[in-house]
């Protein structure tokens, strides 16, 4: 079944998590305007795939199953799954900002690998387990959380080294039925209104924290759960062009003492394997990042280009303006076009599945990671100033300021100077507000540090190759060859030109 944003919405109804937000409980989240702007970010995904010009993108035929899932839920199978896939998010994003629910497709992706090759070292059942989860959440259409950033308390010491083990989930008591579960995720996207939460390890382990190595799914209600969340973008405040209706919520997850069945356990101690869940999902998720902040870019680009045009300027005439443009543009397709790179040249899996290529998604990832503030600045440049200065949406209705302002404000003829202004706060709302700056924090840190990626780029890029190469060619005299004497006559080297030797008379050339 394929749900619609309204049949997701109503869908949350039969859930009762216990969540909280600027300190009060939240009675409903389904009705919570709070959450309001982050539940029409994930409809997004849902209603995409019902429409003609986008059902494409959104919709996958899953190998394992035979039957039509959202794109948001597939495992991909080919490299055409992982270009669509990157289509997908970035036409999600340019309409939601950040449709979160690309989340789910990451973690999936992971866990289908790790699972297999647990399985295969271990002689363990829990690929099985995940594909009967798998193929029932793609079948109810859910949206899943993905709880992976722990708490971590201090960063210095190792998860079992810490003084309150619970700032990292971990395995409490194992039982011959499941196991019970404790600890606390900081940073879980979207948490109030998922479906389920998948609860995975967020770095490597040693055998002694075995303990730690834990991945499974709880429902969000699960007895023992709180969530204490931010709002979802900025709902109810009236200069919020984008983010009163678009937007993320973030929660602390706090899983006390609770209870998952066998069925849904994925990972329970295999360190070496929980290593390897990691960095599959960060791989995954990097390349899903890149086609999310593209369709953020996308957002820039057409909101700059208007303010220009309302500015009463050019770009063909103002060559800094279509400069700065160009910049933009350029920052937002050189990312992408990693991720082009990273789904052209994906591996093949073990699994069955595929995995973008890890050192393009980490580029690509790490590009968008530190340009997202020359975004901001690029669109800043061509914008000007009024997008900071321009007053609050109330006065549009004074009747004491209106007229004024009316005459002031406005830029070039044919734009009407409440255009102008609606522009302006888009940008306000996109690059300068707290709602931006979250943008910005969740570029950089999103889906790991800039120092993970960069840590993955030199673990993957086949340096040793490079080498090799060169080692050969100075091994085959290269290196040697700009001194040699050319046998060309009239070709000048190092050591001048060698004449040819006459011909002895009489004497036909050899």
């Amino acid at each position: 079944m394929l749900m619609t944003a309204e049949e997701y919405r109503e869908s949350l109804r039969a859930y009762d998590p216990r969540v909280f937000i600027n300190g009060k409980r939240v009675e409903s989240v389904a009705d919570e305007p709070l959450l309001r702007p982050g539940i029409n970010g994930v409809g997004v995904t849902y209603d995409f795939a019902h429409q003609p010009a986008t059902e494409r993108l959104l919709t996958a035929t899953q190998g394992s199953s035979g039957k039509v899932v959202n794109r948001m839920l597939h495992i991909n199978e080919t490299s055409q799954d992982l270009l669509t896939k990157l289509e997908a998010v970035r036409t999600v994003c340019k309409v939601s900002g950040c449709a979160q629910r690309y989340l789910s497709h990451d973690a999936l992706n992971g866990i289908f690998q790790s699972t297999a090759l647990t399985d295969a070292n271990h002689g363990t059942d829990y690929h099985q387990r995940f594909m009967a989860y798998l193929h029932e959440v793609q079948d109810r259409d859910l949206t899943l959380g993905v709880a992976m950033t722990d708490a971590k308390g201090d960063r210095s010491l190792r998860p079992g080294q810490q003084e309150n083990r619970d700032v990292y989930v971990h395995i409490k008591e194992r039982r011959p039925d499941g196991i019970v579960i404790r600890g606390t995720k900081a940073i879980v996207t979207g948490a109030p209104y998922m479906h389920e939460f998948l609860v995975m390890p967020c770095r490597t382990h040693l055998p002694e924290d075995a303990d730690f190595a834990v991945c499974c799914a709880v429902p969000i209600d699960a007895e023992g759960i709180t969530i204490v969340s931010k709002p979802a973008g900025r709902p109810n405040e009236a200069a919020a062009k984008f983010s009163a209706t678009y937007g993320q919520a973030t929660g602390v997850v706090i899983f006390d003492d609770v209870f998952v069945p066998h069925e849904r356990v994925f990972q329970a101690g295999e360190v070496e394997e929980a290593g390897f869940m990691t960095t599959s999902y960060a791989t995954h998720h990097r390349h899903s990042c890149i086609g999310a902040r593209a369709g953020f870019g996308d957002l820039l680009i057409g909101a700059g280009a208007m303010m220009i045009k309302a500015n009463g300027l050019d770009p063909d005439r103002h060559g800094h303006i279509r400069d700065a443009m160009v910049d933009l543009i350029t920052i937002t397709e050189s990312f992408y076009a990693c991720g082009v790179a990273a789904s052209v040249y994906c591996r093949d899996d073990p699994a069955g599945s595929v995995m973008p290529d890890p050192v393009f998604s980490n580029v690509g990832k790490l590009l968008l990671a530190t340009k997202i503030y020359d975004m901001h600045k690029a669109a800043h440049y061509v914008s000007g100033g009024l997008i900071v200065a321009l007053p609050g949406p109330d006065e549009d209705h004074n009747p004491e300021t209106r007229a004024s302002l009316e005459a002031v404000l406005g830029g070039r003829g044919d734009v009407p100077m409440e255009r102008r202004m609606e522009i302006s706060r888009f940008l306000e709302d996109l690059t300068v507000s707290h709602q931006a700056g979250w943008y910005s924090l969740i570029s950089l840190h999103g889906g790991g540090s800039p120092e993970a990626m960069k840590r993955e780029i030199w673990r993957n890029y086949p340096v040793d190759d490079n080498v090799d190469l060169v080692s050969q060619l100075i091994d085959r005299g290269v290196y040697d060859m700009g001194q040699k004497v050319s046998k060309q006559p009239g070709r000048c080297c190092a050591k001048g030109c060698e004449v040819p030797e006459p011909l002895l008379p009489g004497k036909a050339a050899e």
